[in-house]
């Protein structure tokens, strides 16, 4: 006499909820992640062996592209424009820091006028920024 054998089911693992997870956790990380985007003016500052110094929060920064095109606080602007508004700083220009942002391409004359703009309005304090150098 032959007896029928009962079939087993085969053992099987569900991975449809895993992938679910696994494609949620890629949701996430990818909405939460920031991302740091450079501001918009391509500036390649010269290097420089010096200490970095702490930001003051009262600085004004201009940016001398290579071309010569000048930026203030991410703006375009002219020379003649730039010296009306830093004579605006009148009052606050003793205290406030100058902050000149010069791509190292950049005419060397250009950055002595801004910063003869900048004395002329009375700024005491001007800085010229720098990157460190990568061969310490």
């Amino acid at each position: 006499m032959a007896f029928k054998r009962k079939k087993r089911d085969e053992i099987r693992v569900e991975l449809t909820s895993m992938v679910d997870v696994v494609f949620l956790l890629l949701i996430f990380f990818m909405i939460s992640t920031t991302f740091v985007e450079p501001q918009g003016i391509e500036v390649k500052l010269p290097g420089a062996n010096a200490q970095q110094i702490n930001k003051t929060p009262d600085e004004v920064k201009v940016y001398l592209e290579k071309s010569g095109r000048i930026h203030l606080d991410d703006h375009l602007i002219s020379f003649t424009d730039l010296r009306a508004h830093l004579a605006g700083y009148a009052e606050r220009a003793p205290t406030t820091t100058f902050v000149i942002l010069a791509d190292k391409r950049a005419l060397h004359g250009r950055v002595v006028e801004i910063m003869d703009a900048a004395r002329a309005a009375g700024f005491l304090k001007l800085a010229i920024a720098t990157q460190q150098n990568k061969d310490k």
